[in-house]
């Protein structure tokens, strides 16, 4: 296993350059943009013809890496692919003057062109140029990505992620990975091990085995380290992982006594996590490299799901203390802690937004249970999903979607993944090959 998970993550080295052609239109940024707010309504239509083969070992390879490019764009919820079929023109030449007029036939206001090659050692090179139709020029610059062969879905996450922050305006989140768990067996003998994934389901490999439970893990800022929680003992402790090495170990100090939900800080050096002594559950911050925990909390009650603020100065967590599981924030260093959820119903693992601006949270109510985002004062609540069991949820690297856990009713009921974008739309289940739960949505690689 650790083979095949090392070689798929050097198959992820690439070398990105921009890419200047004879003739090609410069226009740095143009009238083509979309602005991302609750406003939109119509995606945007494009148009993606298949990639030009330059070489007879690019032939396959071409097609399936702008089918990739069409599913991410699409899949965003904010553009919408015009069929090949449609098409008046093709491109048949990378260097081709690109035919304006047949692309504003077809309302496509977007439309990316791309050409691969594989040369005889086997490293596969993938050109893009992406147009503004009706201006009837280049947006921004040609570039290409240079990897190896089986590397290609990382090269279309790379285009489709250029694409995407050139007409939007703000970074992708195409070419990420998340971990999770996956499930398998019968709902009351289920067995659970570590999984990670492309952001879309692709590539799945498996970081544990399913000889002990794991529960929630968390990926670091930087996606090389994965914290979790393992029942191997008997009872929980947090357990730190290199992806790479596919290595963990408990972490230092956490060793005796049950400790769970664990968190990175931004800085990646410190954790956040809850520990249970005797009745009572506080949350503690330690770093990795050593040193005593610090209590963050402290009273009767029980706090835990501890989630920092983008900047590392504040931190977000699930508390009882007023009667009920609501959410509140205090400082990252401890103290007084402000509540943020007063509504109806009860309120859970909240995580804050990678841009500060909102809180994701779980909220059960009257037999319900929802995914929604709030303002990090408690202002302005939005519950995007309602099913018999959402939980769970974890943003996208730039802020704009979320994934969660599903987990369907009775006794065959079973978990799966889904995503939804902030405003409530694009609801849609991300594909895995087992059941599916506690996503953790990894950094931009």
């Amino acid at each position: 296993m650790r083979q095949t998970l090392a070689s798929v993550l050097a198959a992820g080295a690439l070398a990105l350059s921009s890419l200047t052609l004879p003739g090609a239109a410069q226009a740095q940024g143009g009238p083509l943009r979309l602005e991302i707010t609750e406003g939109v309504v119509e995606p945007l239509p494009y148009a993606v013809p298949a990639f030009v083969a330059e070489s007879a070992a690019a032939q396959s390879i071409a097609d399936q890496l702008s089918r990739v490019v069409a599913d991410d764009l699409s899949g965003s919820g904010l553009f919408r692919e015009i069929p090949r079929e449609a098409h008046i023109s093709g491109i048949t030449s990378f260097q081709s003057p690109v035919q304006f007029a047949d692309w504003k036939a077809i309302n496509a206001q977007a439309l990316i062109s791309g050409a691969v090659d594989v040369d005889g050692s086997g490293r596969l090179t993938v050109k893009f140029r992406v147009y503004d139709v009706f201006a009837g020029a280049e947006l921004g610059q040609g570039m290409q990505f240079v990897g190896t062969a089986d590397g290609f879905r990382r090269m279309a996450h790379k285009v489709a992620d250029q694409v995407y922050s050139r007409i939007t305006g703000e970074s992708g989140y195409f070419d990420s990975r998340v971990v999770f768990v996956s499930e398998t067996g019968p709902k009351d003998k289920r067995a659970k091990r570590l999984g990670i994934m492309d952001y879309d389901g692709a590539n799945v490999q498996f970081l544990t085995d399913s000889r002990s439970i794991v529960l929630a893990p968390r990926f670091s800022p930087t996606g090389d380290r994965v914290l979790y929680t393992s029942y191997e003992t008997g009872f929980p402790r947090v357990h730190i992982l290199n992806v790479g090495a596919v290595q963990s170990s408990i972490l230092p100090g956490s060793d005796g006594v049950m400790s769970f939900a664990p968190r990175f800080a931004p800085n990646g050096a410190t954790v956040v996590y809850s520990l249970a002594q005797g009745s009572n559950t506080d949350i503690f911050a330690k770093d990795i490299s050593g040193g005593a925990a610090r209590q963050l909390t402290s009273g009767p009650s029980i706090e835990t799901a501890p989630s920092y603020s983008p900047d590392g100065g504040r931190i977000v967590f699930e508390s009882d203390r007023s009667g009920t599981q609501q959410l509140y924030v205090m400082s990252a260093s401890g103290g007084e802690a402000q509540r943020i959820s007063f509504g109806a119903g009860r309120y859970g693992t909240p995580v804050w937004s990678p841009r500060g601006d909102l809180i994701a949270f779980t909220k059960q109510n009257a037999g319900r249970f929802h995914i929604g985002v709030m303002r990090t004062d408690g202002s302005e609540e939005r519950l995007l999903t309602a099913s018999f069991l959402d939980e769970g949820p974890t943003w996208a690297p730039n802020g704009r979607v979320l994934m969660f856990a599903r987990e369907t009713q009775g006794a065959q009921g079973a978990s799966a993944l889904y995503s939804v974008d902030i405003s409530g739309r694009n609801l849609k289940r991300v594909r895995t090959p087992d059941g599916a739960s506690d996503p953790s949505w990894g950094p931009l690689q």
